[in-house]
């Protein structure tokens, strides 16, 4: 296990590409968003998404979230955008929320959980998003952490839990936020809280509405 210390707004993109790479090549990297740690690897690799639940004790019926750098990597993941989902993501995206949309078919089973839904975040955090682009595709972002412990707020917490596990880890600092990402289902045409996060539901069901 390796670990790499960036300023967590202007992350020096050598170690970036470093992660990228590793990424790429079916490794883990654990990383800082706006909320927790995250746990990285290629969102296209079934083989590494398997790492994931390996590393973190995981049930394989809990699906997986990716994040993406930009809301037209969508078209490589989801099946349809709900009428009122674009609205919602003027105004919630980029940021700590994930949206739940019915997956395409090529999408790796290995993230629904068994189900046909897929989570996806657009992240407003430096670091994550720099990762997504450098990587070139979806990355997977749940916490970085063993299922059940603690969320990770700092690269040492990711040490202590993952260890060799994980191949890299970026340390950016603390997190902002003990609070992970709201997870919100679009997938049937009406907003639906999965999960109380960083984002207020309400403001999801305000710019639906409007």
């Amino acid at each position: 296990m390796k670990v790499r210390t960036v300023d967590p707004v202007r992350p020096d993109r050598t170690v970036l590409m470093e992660a990228a790479n590793i990424v790429r090549a079916g490794g883990l990297v654990a990383f800082p968003t706006e909320t927790v740690y995250g746990l990285g690897a290629d969102g296209t690799n079934p083989a590494a998404i398997r790492r994931v639940y390996e590393a973190k004790g995981r049930e394989e019926s809990k699906p997986i979230l990716v994040l993406v750098s930009h809301r037209k990597d969508l078209a490589r993941l989801v099946r349809c955008i709900p009428e009122g989902v674009h609205a919602v993501m003027d105004a919630c995206w980029p940021g700590p929320l994930t949206l739940v949309f019915p997956a395409l078919d090529s999408v790796p089973r290995e993230l629904l959980g068994g189900g046909a839904t897929i989570g996806v975040r657009h992240s407003g955090a430096a670091i994550a998003g720099a990762l997504c682009r450098a990587t070139g595709g979806p990355v997977t972002a749940p916490s970085a952490n063993r299922s059940g412990e603690p969320e990770p707020l700092t690269a040492e917490d990711v040490a202590s839990q993952l260890g060799d596990r994980v191949d890299l880890i970026i340390d950016g600092g603390r997190s902002p936020s003990d609070q992970p990402s709201t997870v919100v289902d679009v997938s049937t045409g009406t907003p639906r809280l999965i999960r109380a996060g960083c984002t207020p539901f309400d403001r999801v069901e305000d710019a639906w509405h409007q």
